[in-house]
């Protein structure tokens, strides 16, 4: 293999991209489901937030898959259908439901976006990763915070 700096791929970012769009599309159902204005700015935020990384990433998953992604996670679709039923069993709760699962999925952006960092990744690729865990730290930090509140 050639050691120039061209030769070494992306890799792992199709798979953040996957969890921020799985993420992104439970925000956007679960601020449908809660009643507090507080929390749906909070979901709009943080879809905002994935939907700016997801397009900071989109050209290195397309570097590494040919074309971009646009799939969503099944972990995260897992977690989603997992709090329309716990949803179901305690009505009441639904606004610290959603927030402590949205916390996971947090979690899950965050362990994501370590993975690709572990990796030999080009110096592009590098530094917008690791701009994105940045935003995507403080994102976390703050559904960490609302998750305290709404208990």
């Amino acid at each position: 293999m050639n050691n120039s700096t061209q030769a070494i791929e992306t890799k792992h970012v199709a798979d953040i991209i996957k969890v921020m769009n799985g993420g992104i599309d439970f925000y956007e159902k679960a601020k449908q489901e809660v009643d507090s204005p507080r929390i749906q700015r909070m979901f709009d935020k943080m879809i905002d937030a994935k939907e700016s990384a997801v397009t900071e990433l989109q050209p290195f998953a397309i570097a590494e898959n040919g074309e971009p992604e646009n799939d969503s996670s099944f972990e995260v679709s897992a977690r989603q259908a997992y709090t329309k039923v716990l949803d179901k069993v305690s009505r009441d709760s639904t606004e610290h439901t959603y927030v402590d699962q949205l916390e996971e999925v947090e979690d899950k952006v965050l362990e994501e976006l370590d993975e690709a960092l572990k990796l030999d990744q080009p110096a592009g690729c590098e530094r917008a990763l690791r701009a994105v865990q940045a935003r995507m730290k403080e994102c976390h930090d703050e559904m960490k915070a609302l998750q305290i509140t709404t208990h």
